[in-house]
């Protein structure tokens, strides 16, 4: 412990020292500061311009070597972040973060893609593996640089005593752990609900998502929902899926191995809403309704906050490709942006891509499974893990059945479960696929792109300079023959996969007659559609985001990129329109709970950082109000499982109460829960209501994985505290919080409002800076401007670029 305590306190003496040492970018009269690097494997000399906000603009003379660039540039940029994702994801922690990982390390290969690589490669495109080897190669390269002058690599390294790792090129579409998936846990907590709320079986969706379009779940036969180990599956699940984490207990001890997987690993309950408000918002506007007549083209994709951002934002130009936009680092190309003739962005489409199957295992054979009638043997994997300080490897099994990787078995109840998931398939590297639609030039060659696409399920939407525009979904959809997908079943031969759908048989808009199109992860199937029919998913987002803003968009005809970014930061809350409408005829003599209800009536639902009434609601909201409900409404169980309970569910019973209370219940519930949210305000922001202010409760702080194990001075390094920030889960600008400290979560740290045609006049943000080095003058510097819901210019043309240059780049061959 002493000697990890002086190695913080050295590189915080190294890290502030490069800091200083570190040149600021030049004035824009300057011409910019000049770096070159001799590099193996590039075809032809590269050169890159990166601008004022951190953004390189890469020049090649190939087509690969702008991704071999790309890649250098990435691990320039990014290199801990990108390294610690290969090695989480290929399950490595343990080589050099000790044995209180091997477990994480065993369920991350449990769910590696284990098929033909050849057939894997061609899923994507004809040229997908050279890219991803173009890209790779460049990593290597940049982690070449660092082994010949180690004083370029992030301070992380240095803290954590380890060096960086070369890349091969199956890792990136091996790993499939990143992408946002469902519904696997959905269906372990609804199947705990049928065992443990059974005289509440009709309310059973309390505790899970409203579903859309409604229907009941059924419970297989055969399933014992009571003999489902739930915490085992969780467990299994996180250690396979979470992004890793650094507690105090891993730092003061290096060899412990019984640390808990809830301090290792970043799990999150899917019923939060944070985990609901995990997807994003995009738009498109057709050149009809804005005021230049070009389209505009709008996406803020929704993920985890932390420093450095998950987006990173690059442009690649070589003969035949110039595109622009953001990914993310780890992988090759643009996900969301513009190649100078059409224009794209996503968000999620929560189609069901899981199923949780449970085996019955022979009794004299532990390894074998019941199906069809026969006992059939598991397939098991043995891998060895490299664990730091130990000098021989530790030999892991895992085991697999034809649905996918065993998450738990039950050797004494002779019971094993296995997970059979969509994004282990062909050609589901998680956005990966967006190498192929990013080199679309119209809409015929996108929507082909699309129809291609694996995982995870997506709303795209398009607009062309020709003024057309699109939406269209994308993504493997499970055909289920008999049974919806919303629990477990068993594994016996009953309940299989018949494939996937067409594409084909998905809605998709070109050219719509409302002149727009606008998706925030609702469920956005016509009703009216074949697909509504055939369970493509029930699980989808709260409503409110997706409402707010087609209102807002329907409402001006003559919109302009101005708007679309006022749009993205709009902090209006419907659920809390719908929440004040029920004051007016609240009633009481208490006078705490008169003073709040004096201020939110005839409040607008308006969440602005400095908004008291806002402070008010969503303490009471999210923390009094919702759980109050629940108990009020449900039995003991059933409350504990439901927890905060459905936001969309507790509003509709406030305002129907009967069956679930009597009137009279309700407004005594509403009198409580009001008081002791006033209380925890007053106690947090003094007695004056004039001095309250929403930002003073909900700050946006980027937290570094390495929080739990900095002293406060190195947080204030690491960790970037963007300040006082508006809005909710149920917002446009969607801010996420945890409830018991209200500090930010989850949300937009990327957004992107492209006027399509006029490429240089587009805008963008990426909080809270394109680089991932604390050192770098570009780690926190576009915080404060995302904190303001301001943006910079994604410049485009090599004129506009020059002109906003600070430094430049030179690679050439080696």
């Amino acid at each position: 412990m002493v000697c990890r305590a002086r190695r913080l306190a050295a590189l915080l003496v190294l890290s502030t020292a490069a800091t200083a040492a570190q040149a600021a970018p030049p004035a824009a009269s300057e011409a910019p500061a000049t770096e070159t690097f001799k590099v193996a494997g590039l075809e032809k000399p590269a050169s890159i311009l990166v601008d004022r906000w951190g953004v390189p603009h890469i020049y090649a003379n190939t087509l690969y070597d702008a991704f071999y660039v790309q890649g250098f540039m990435a691990a320039r940029d990014r290199l801990w972040q990108i390294d610690l994702w290969r090695k989480r994801g290929l399950g490595e922690m343990a080589r050099d973060f000790g044995p209180a990982y091997v477990e994480g390390d065993r369920m991350a290969r449990a769910v590696l893609f284990r098929g033909d690589m050849y057939r894997e490669w061609l899923a994507y495109g004809s040229d997908a593996k050279r890219v991803a080897e173009a890209f790779v190669a460049g990593v290597n390269a940049y982690v070449a640089q660092t082994e010949s002058k180690p004083e370029l690599l992030p301070p992380e390294f240095r803290l954590l005593n380890y060096k960086p790792a070369r890349w091969r090129a199956e890792d990136i579409v091996r790993i499939r752990h990143h992408g946002l998936t469902l519904n696997a846990m959905g269906e372990v907590n609804r199947a705990q609900v049928y065992c443990q709320v059974k005289p509440d079986a009709a309310r059973t969706d309390w505790v899970q998502r409203e579903l859309d379009p409604p229907v009941q779940p059924k419970l297989p036969d055969g399933l014992d929902p009571c003999a489902l180990p739930a915490a085992e599956l969780r467990r299994a699940y996180e250690l396979a899926t979470a992004a890793p984490r650094f507690p105090k207990e891993w730092w003061s001890s290096a060899q412990a191995d019984d640390i808990a997987h809830e301090a290792l690993y970043a799990t999150l309950d899917v019923n939060s809403d944070t985990a609901r408000s995990l997807g994003s918002n995009n738009w498109v506007i057709a050149g009809s309704r804005t005021s230049t007549g070009r389209p505009i083209l709008a996406n803020d994709p929704h993920r985890a906050h932390g420093a450095p951002s998950l987006r990173y934002i690059s442009h690649l130009n070589a003969p035949g490709m110039s595109v622009i936009g953001a990914g993310e680092p780890f992988l090759p190309g643009i996900s969301i942006g513009h190649n100078g003739i059409i224009g794209f962005g996503l968000t999620r489409f929560y189609m069901d891509q899981e199923d949780l199957y449970v085996y019955e295992t022979n009794p004299a054979q532990a390894h074998e499974y019941k199906y069809r009638g026969r006992w059939e043997p598991m397939e098991t994997v043995t891998e060895d893990i490299v664990v730091k300080g130990e000098l021989v490897p530790r030999k892991v099994s895992i085991d697999f059945t034809r649905h996918g990787p065993v998450l738990f078995a039950d050797a004494k109840g002779n019971r094993a479960y296995a997970l059979r998931a969509a994004w282990l398939d062909l050609g589901m590297a998680p956005y990966f696929g967006s190498m192929d639609y990013m080199r679309a030039q119209n809409w015929d060659q996108f929507r082909a792109a699309m129809n291609r696409w694996g995982a995870p399920g997506e709303n795209q939407v398009y607009a062309d300079r020709d003024g057309n525009i699109g939406w269209i979904p994308g993504g493997l959809t499970v055909i289920r023959p008999n049974w919806d997908g919303l629990t477990p079943v068993p594994g016996d031969g009953r309940y299989e996969w018949s494939g996937y759908r067409n594409m084909d048989e998905l809605p998709w808009a070109y050219n719509p007659a409302a002149g727009f199109v606008v998706t925030a992860n609702e469920n956005n199937i016509p009703p009216n559609h074949p697909a509504a029919r055939m369970g493509v998913g029930y699980e989808w987002s709260d409503t409110a985001r997706a409402r707010r803003l087609k209102s807002l968009v329907a409402g001006n005809p003559h919109s302009s990129v101005a708007d679309s970014m006022a749009w993205q930061n709009d902090t209006t809350s419907l659920p809390a329109l719908r929440a004040v409408a029920l004051l007016a005829s609240v009633r009481t003599d208490d006078p705490q709970a008169r003073r709040a209800l004096d201020l939110l009536r005839g409040w607008d639902g308006n969440e602005r950082a400095d908004s008291a009434q806002a402070a008010l609601f969503e303490v009471w909201f999210s923390k009094y109000l919702r759980p109050a409900v629940v108990r009020a409404a449900l039995s003991a169980e059933g409350a504990r499982l439901a927890g905060y309970g459905d936001a969309s569910r507790v509003l509709a019973v406030l305002e129907k109460p009967e069956p679930w209370m009597p009137p009279e219940r309700r407004n005594e519930v509403i009198v409580a829960s009001l008081k002791s949210a006033m209380a925890e305000v007053e106690r947090k922001l003094g007695p004056d209501p004039k001095a309250w202010q929403w930002g003073k409760l909900h700050t946006a702080v980027f937290s570094h994985p390495l929080d739990p194990i900095l002293d406060g001075a190195a947080r204030q390094r690491y960790d970037v505290n963007a300040g006082p920030i508006g809005g909710s889960a149920f917002t446009p600008m969607n801010t996420s919080y945890r409830n018991n400290d209200y500090q930010l979560t989850a949300g937009a740290s990327f957004r992107m409002v492209l006027d399509v045609g006029n490429w240089d006049a587009s805008r963008a943000i990426n909080a809270p800076g394109q680089s991932g080095n604390p050192a770098s003058p570009h780690y926190r510097d576009l915080a404060p401007l995302w904190a303001r819901g301001e943006y910079f210019p994604l410049l485009y043309t090599r004129k506009a670029v020059e002109k906003e240059s600070r430094e430049r780049v030179e690679l050439v061959p080696q």
